[in-house]
């Protein structure tokens, strides 16, 4: 297994382009803040809707899915989807 298998920011990478119409808009950057890794995630303005889910569902599973990883990786991780 390769050491970036384990990245979190290339989880929420692979898993956005599943979900979204136009995969190739999909962006990652990633900032550090107060001890903090904050992952800025870029859609398509058409793919906003299926990144945020209903009632922000889908939204809160991919930040859960980033603490889950953050504990494994002993990091605090969050994430902001930029308009």
């Amino acid at each position: 297994m390769s050491e970036q298998s384990g990245d979190p920011k290339i989880l929420l990478e692979h898993v956005t382009k599943a979900l979204v119409d136009a995969p190739d808009q999909v962006s990652v950057s990633q900032i550090e803040e107060d001890g903090e890794i904050v992952l800025e995630l870029t859609v398509a303005e058409n793919d906003l809707g299926k990144v945020i889910g209903k009632s922000g569902r889908t939204a809160r599973a991919l930040r859960t899915l980033l603490s889950a990883a953050g504990i494994k990786a002993q990091k605090r991780y969050a994430l902001e989807i930029l308009e």
